[in-house]
């Protein structure tokens, strides 16, 4: 248990309908070979087993602060969880992701030995919904100074591995409600310019990929969010007014009016969309990747017609099949992409090959011209 009422640490983790998941992530908190830490865990509005599954490990373990918030967005239970900790630094934790058992010490001992450190953050492994190992993570800022120029233009932290010392959390303002997806990329770019920033390189978390993360309707919340925070951080460098401090919805004309032009909205969704699909595919989900890339194209339809956009994603599909021993269709969908783009496929071996190689990869990422 924490060493006295203030502890080290405090870990935070909203929780809501995540029971199948939920039991592994609480077990990779509660086995830390750190000790000094309290476990808030925040349910906001479970109609599962979520909030009896959190109950039983609360009555076993005085770490875990067990509470509940009336059913609401995601954001505003992380932001009222996020009103809790008394540790000097707050841990994230998310329901269906795993802590590795030294996360916590590693990056406790990193933050005691660097003060000028706001945010940290470490690599991951991927694994699949059943536990599996995907790959780790590669090619992402562990700097400060190759963090910050990288910030501008992408995440470089994942989430569920984040420590941040509390006092720069409140400083910043913490997470903001009008973000309902994208939330911490905006706080990592309002905290990188008050603090340092770091990337420990050695692994310290699990990280879960399935398609119930995020929800295909849910992606252009995403990259509306995402665009919001980067235009937001540019007006701030500039000296100029943030109006997301005000505003309590992100939405395409308010964007225009940061600077993000409807063209640059569309090519960002679509990416993101394809990206989305590719994390499917590679975790595993091939059942519901076809599916997706149809909807892809319905929405993304007349954008970019002279890119390999539907060529990339129409063999990913037709991969998709084949891996479910739906072999008529995985033809005709690779038919369909050499219709469309013929000289990408100059014999029939390559024809075949796209259907047997098992990197998770149809074409090379080289749709935009």
């Amino acid at each position: 248990m924490p060493t006295s009422d203030h502890p080290l640490i405090s870990v935070v983790m909203v929780i809501r309908n995540v029971e199948r998941y939920l039991a592994e992530a609480i077990e990779s908190v509660l086995k830390q070979t750190f000790r000094d830490f309290e476990f808030i865990i925040v349910d906001f509005g479970s109609t599962d087993r979520s909030k009896e599954i959190a109950a039983v490990y609360a009555a076993r373990d005085q770490r875990i602060r067990l509470s509940e918030v009336p059913a609401c967005s995601y954001i505003e239970a992380k932001i009222s969880a996020c009103t809790l900790p008394r540790g000097r630094y707050i841990a994230i934790q998310d329901a269906d992701d795993v802590s590795l058992p030294e996360r916590l010490q590693a990056e406790a001992d990193f933050m005691e030995r660097h003060l000028e450190v706001g945010l940290l953050g470490g690599a991951v492994q991927w694994i699949d919904s059943h536990g599996k190992p995907l790959k780790t993570t590669e090619n992402y800022p562990t700097e400060d100074s190759e963090i910050r120029v990288e910030l501008r233009v992408r995440n470089t932290f994942w989430h569920p591995t984040v420590l941040m010392r509390r006092e720069a959390y409140v400083r910043v303002g913490g997470y903001r409600a009008a973000f309902v997806q994208s939330d911490d990329y905006d706080l990592w770019l309002r905290m990188s310019e008050q603090y340092k920033c770091a990337n420990l390189s050695e692994l310290v978390l699990k990280y879960r990929v399935h398609s119930q993360q995020l929800s295909v309707r849910k992606r252009k919340d995403q990259v509306f969010c995402t665009l919001a925070a980067r235009a937001a951080a540019s007006l701030r460098r500039e000296g100029r007014v943030d109006p997301l401090n005000s505003t309590k919805e992100i939405t395409p004309t308010l964007l225009a009016a940061m600077g993000v032009s409807e063209a640059t909205q569309k090519k960002e969704f679509i990416e993101d969309y394809r990206g989305y699909i590719r994390l499917m595919f590679e975790s595993g989900d091939f059942e519901d990747v076809p599916n997706a890339v149809a909807e892809m194209l319905r929405d993304c339809q007349g954008a970019y017609r002279d890119s390999l956009l539907i060529v990339d994603m129409q063999v990913l599909a037709g991969r998709a099949f084949w891996k479910k021993g739906r072999n008529v269709r995985g033809f005709l969908a690779i038919a369909r992409a050499v219709w469309a783009r013929p000289r990408l496929f100059g014999h029939p071996r390559m024809l075949l090959q796209e259907f047997t190689r098992g990197d998770g990869y149809a074409l090379p990422l080289r749709c935009w011209p």
